[in-house]
Order: structure tokens, then C-alpha cells, then sequence
């Protein structure tokens, strides 16, 4: 499969896995291809991946094969805990993707268990952020050093967090304002 829209200059990569929560993909996906962006989809393999409610992709990559110096947004959907987002906080290729887009400030933009894989990559101490609510991820948080926040949406500079597919359109909101200030930054060079 092609990458989507690779006539656009920016590009974002999505980390995923099997059992993602299907709207916290294709929102973001949707989203940001309607804006005009390059948006690729990466998973630990190259097979087709199903949502939580059954839709089906098929991953531009793997999360592997990413080099975080090629992209300009980082997004992290949810899932259940023993779908995606757990899967992907273990990915080690994952967790360093993370790492490289906290130290060169780059916009990151993770929702319910999505903020697992920070906490992995151990970029979230003194940030603020929300999560999904339950299954121990705001302990997690906390624990990592994170400020946890019960809002729909929060934003701490590059980072956009939000806890649940209904929170998507201010989630969205705000990842939209990151893009453009990407776009605006990239054009003043």
C-alpha cells in the first residue's frame, strides 16, 4: 500500500497495532489528509490490522522502519489495554520514536491508553496530560512523573492528550492548531 497523499511536504506517522480503537485512527487520519498532510501508518508487522469495532487496515510500515527525523507530527491512538496500546508500549522502536519527537519538540498527539507508550519512553515527567481514566494509566502517569488532568483535551506545548473517542473533536481541534503551527514554522525558513 502507498503512503497517502506523498505530494504533501508534511507528514505524520501514526503507531498502531491489532485491536486499535478505530475512531482514534481514522479521525486523526482523516483529519489530516483532508488538511493535506502525508499520513503513514505503522504497526510491528506488515499484515492487515482490525479495530476494536472492525474495521481493517492494512500498515504503510513498520514501526521499525520509521525515522522520526521524516515526519512532523507523532500520533498514538488508543485501544483496550490488551489491544494496541499495549502492544505498542513495548516496542522499543516505538518508545525511541517518542523520545526523538520530545527532544527535537515536535508535535505528539496521543489519546486514551495511547499515553502508555509515553510513559515507556519516559518523556512525560513534569508534563501535563490527560488519558482514559481507568485501568491504571492516570497511575501510571503519575507515577512516571506526569501531572494528570481530568479535561477532554490537553495541551503542554508539543503535547496533545485526550482520554476518549468522545473528546475527538477538541483532540482534533488542537492537533489541527499543532499542523498549522508546523506549517507556519516550515514556511518562515
Amino acid at each position: 500500500m502507498e503512503p497517502r497523499n506523498t505530494s504533501s511536504p508534511f507528514r505524520a506517522v501514526i503507531l498502531t497495532a491489532d485491536k486499535f480503537e478505530d475512531m482514534e485512527v481514522f479521525f486523526p487520519l482523516f483529519r489530516l489528509q483532508e488538511h493535506g498532510w502525508q499520513v503513514v501508518i505503522a504497526a510491528p508487522g506488515r499484515t492487515k490490522i482490525t479495530g476494536d469495532h472492525g474495521y481493517v487496515l492494512e500498515p504503510d510500515t513498520l514501526i521499525t522502519g520509521i525515522d522520526p527525523d521524516d515526519y512532523h507530527l507523532l500520533v498514538i491512538p488508543g485501544g483496550a489495554p490488551d489491544g494496541a496500546p499495549g502492544t505498542v508500549r513495548h516496542i522499543p522502536a516505538a518508545q525511541e520514536i517518542a523520545r526523538s519527537f520530545f527532544a527535537k519538540n515536535k508535535p505528539v498527539a496521543t489519546i486514551c491508553h495511547g499515553p502508555w507508550t509515553l510513559v515507556s519512553a519516559g518523556v512525560v515527567k513534569g508534563r501535563h496530560l490527560t488519558s482514559y481514566w481507568h485501568d491504571g494509566v492516570p497511575d501510571e502517569i503519575k507515577k512516571a512523573g506526569g501531572c494528570w488532568e481530568d479535561r477532554e483535551v490537553v495541551v503542554d506545548g508539543n503535547l496533545v492528550t485526550s482520554r476518549h473517542p468522545p473528546d475527538l473533536p477538541a483532540f482534533m481541534r488542537e492537533v489541527m492548531k499543532q499542523a498549522r503551527m508546523v506549517e507556519q514554522s516550515r514556511a518562515g525558513t
